[in-house]
């Protein structure tokens, strides 16, 4: 058999053969980079970033505390629950962070609250106040009257029921917070994406199929509680609030003993002013 011809090897330029082992060390150098600085190329981890197995005990007693008096606060009577004056709430998250139950976190995601200090609008129902009393020390909630107050002023001619609701609720209009809500903080979600409510046009492509043509539409459906108060919940994303400067007391304690947490009945409007 005759002897098979050698393969002639591929001619390699010079000048190829320095750019690839230039960038072979420029590689290896690079890597050799973060790994001192750390996996991403950031500060060196600190001794007080690395957590010890006690804390991990902590934070894993902590969660399942928090399951428990979540188990205990369901098992209170129904005649427990403060109904609200309205079936208009805005419900705002105040703590809760790495020592929350996952049950606990899952309920303020189906709430829409993400985040600290995220405010969602949400009708009043017995299985609404049944999860706000689940994740009760993590935030903070109350009614707003759907009655609109014009004046403050009692005249002659009120009937004497309406003489007594604008003596008791003239502080607290409600239109005046669902609309600076809605146009400071409000804004809408259309494939999954941010857009800013600038445009009646984006309400009427979204909203125009239920009667919503401008922001004007969208408040009073709020305020009024419509028939398309859902609908317009899932177009509006949830409301990110300013960190207030006063009012809050850091304490996950219920508000009627002194603490930031729970229902706050009408008192949430003053809130919604130092928040908004």
């Amino acid at each position: 058999m005759a002897e098979a011809e050698p393969l002639e090897m591929a001619y390699i330029s010079e000048v190829i053969l320095k750019k690839r082992k230039h960038k072979e060390e420029s590689i290896a150098l690079t890597r050799k980079s973060q790994l001192e600085l750390g996996q991403h190329g950031g500060k060196k981890r600190k001794v007080e970033d690395i957590k010890r197995p006690e804390q991990l005990v902590r934070e894993f007693r902590e969660r399942e505390v928090d399951l428990i008096r979540m188990k205990q606060r369901t098992k209170r009577a129904k005649s427990a629950l403060s109904t609200p004056n309205s079936k208009l709430l805005f419900v705002i998250r105040l703590h809760g962070k790495n020592d929350m139950h996952p049950k606990t976190r899952k309920i303020l995601y189906n709430l829409r609250l993400t985040r600290i200090f995220h405010g969602v609008f949400l009708k009043a129902s017995p299985g609404v106040l049944e999860l706000l009393q689940k994740v009760e020390p993590y935030v903070t909630y109350g009614s707003l009257e759907w009655f609109i107050v014009r004046s403050s002023k009692v005249t002659l001619s009120m009937p004497n029921r309406l003489v007594k609701y604008v003596r008791s609720n003239a502080k607290y209009p409600n239109a005046k917070n669902v609309s600076s809500l809605i146009y400071k903080k409000g804004y809408g979600k259309i494939d999954n994406k941010r857009v800013p409510l600038i445009d009646n046009n984006i309400i009427e492509q979204a909203l125009g199929k239920h009667g919503m043509l401008c922001l004007e539409d969208i408040v009073h459906e709020v305020a009024n509680g419509g028939p398309h108060f859902r609908e317009i919940l899932n177009f509006l994303g949830p409301f990110s609030l300013n960190k207030p400067k006063e009012g809050l007391q850091g304490k996950r304690a219920l508000f009627k003993d002194g603490g930031d947490t729970g229902n706050r009945e009408n008192q949430i409007n003053d809130l919604i002013d130092k928040m908004n």
